[in-house]
């Protein structure tokens, strides 16, 4: 046991340390610890089972300047910090990646950036290399936040389609316009055809798409499309809630509603359930994500699964591969509709 002069305490062990305990040169632990290139899977094994034994800790200070990466990923979402709070949909992002980093032993930095303000500093800093690339939950057309980033050359993968950014920017998304096609089709199929919608914003990427995929069953079912029957919600439960409101005031014959994500859904039905119409006997329901919201709801939401967790697993790896020199990729997953209560 290696002892300081000072006070006994122990030293905390060093690479030197970790080569010695597998029994092989400090440029073959440091290839490990840095990709486990041109090291055999023998001496990789011998190196991790050493690490292990000793406890060792990488000094990624130390390593960020020999590497010039700062080892760590942010994770931001552009919008207000309420929104981070209220949707269950980001958290169940962020422990994602969380988790598909940590098997890199990578950290991630959670960047809430819902101002003009905070986007401007927020990008300062990340092009200042803070963080080795940029996970990008929450975008808005017109948000120059992408843009910024792509054009200072900062790896970047951003969640669902990208709206008014270079076509060279990575991203994985459901598919949205699918898993819309696949709810309204299940509203035919049960002789609705008075069926409103809630959209997302429409200056997202799922709020466009998911209305997309509204209008194309319509078309294809031979129901014409009643622009009355269309509002728009910002994905929180109290968009859902105006925008059923607004729907029975124009649309008293409503009997269907597809509703662009789970909270906004819980929102309708509270109004549903204050206009006096029972659900799903005299209005059917439906949400999109599977969220937690879902479930909590009453009745319980037929809705549309997206994979979360295939979502977040592919944003770090298509991000980790752009980070070590690969071109951007593009990833889109199916969804699968979810039979409930509420239809």
């Amino acid at each position: 046991m290696t002892m300081s002069q000072s006070g006994g305490r122990r030293k905390p062990p060093t690479i030197h340390d970790v080569a010695r305990e597998a029994g092989v040169s400090r440029g073959t632990v440091s290839r490990v610890l840095n990709g486990g290139h041109y090291v055999s899977p023998t001496a990789q094994e011998a190196v991790n089972a050493a690490i292990r034994r000793t406890g060792y800790v990488v000094n990624r200070h130390a390593r960020s300047l020999i590497t010039g990466r700062s080892d760590s990923i942010g994770f931001l979402l552009t919008e207000p910090q309420e929104r981070f709070f209220e949707d269950p949909n980001f958290n169940v992002l962020l422990r994602g990646c969380t988790q598909a980093l940590a098997a890199h032993d990578i950290p991630l930095l959670l960047m809430l950036a819902g101002t003009e303000d905070e986007r401007r500093r927020i990008t300062r800093y990340i092009t200042a290399g803070h963080v080795d690339g940029v996970l990008l939950v929450s975008s808005h057309s017109g948000d120059p936040v992408a843009e910024q980033l792509r054009e200072a050359g900062v790896p970047l993968v951003m969640c669902g389609k990208p709206i008014g950014v270079g076509s060279k920017v990575s991203y994985v998304a459901a598919d949205d316009r699918d898993g819309a096609r696949d709810m309204v089709r299940h509203l035919v199929s049960l002789g609705r055809r008075r069926i409103g919608v809630v959209t997302g914003p429409l200056d997202t990427p799922g709020g466009v798409e998911r209305l997309a995929g509204y209008r194309e069953v319509l078309s294809e079912s031979g129901i014409d499309f009643d622009e009355r029957l269309v509002v728009s919600g910002d994905y929180s439960r109290a968009s859902g809630e105006a925008g059923a409101e607004g729907l029975l005031a124009q649309c008293p014959d409503v009997d269907a509603v597809f509703v662009a994500s789970d909270l906004m859904a819980q929102g309708v039905l509270t109004s549903l359930e204050r206009a006096g119409r029972r659900v799903p006997e005299d209005v059917s329901v439906g949400g999109f994500d599977d969220s937690s919201a879902a479930l909590a709801a009453r009745p319980q939401l037929t809705t549309i699964r997206q994979p979360y967790d295939r979502i977040s697993a592919e944003m770090v790896r298509v991000l980790l591969a752009q980070i070590g020199g690969e071109d951007p990729a593009a990833v889109i997953l199916p969804t699968e509709l979810v039979k409930r209560q509420s239809t």
